[in-house]
């Protein structure tokens, strides 16, 4: 699948640390997820979705929101530069929505 061999060829590059973790994104038909991940460690250390939230916009806005929650949670984690990681899309619509609504927040990537 072309999708599944972007993806490996992304991950093969980026990997997060504690200090830099790795800014997840995926993006389903409704809603939208975004992780700050540490992969020394393999955990999730800040999370923020738009399932549960009362948006009633369409899905650039919602990559919006998420994008600006995300930098908030990781600035109380004391987390300010992340690795991008944009899994197998390319840096178009959403994921650019969502990358520059968190770089706005003081995201540094």
């Amino acid at each position: 699948n072309n999708a599944q061999r972007r993806a490996s060829r992304v991950a093969s590059r980026i990997h997060g640390t504690a200090l830099r973790p790795r800014l997840v994104v995926h993006i389903s038909n409704l809603h939208i997820n975004a992780q700050l991940i540490d992969d020394d460690k393999g955990v999730t250390l800040v999370a923020a979705s738009s399932v549960g939230k009362k948006l009633n916009s369409n899905m650039t806005d919602k990559a919006v929101e998420v994008g600006k929650d995300i930098a908030i949670k990781a600035k109380k984690a004391k987390i300010t530069q992340v690795v991008f990681d944009r899994s197998s899309r390319k840096y178009h619509g959403r994921i650019k929505a969502l990358a520059e609504a968190a770089r706005a927040e003081g995201l540094e990537f």
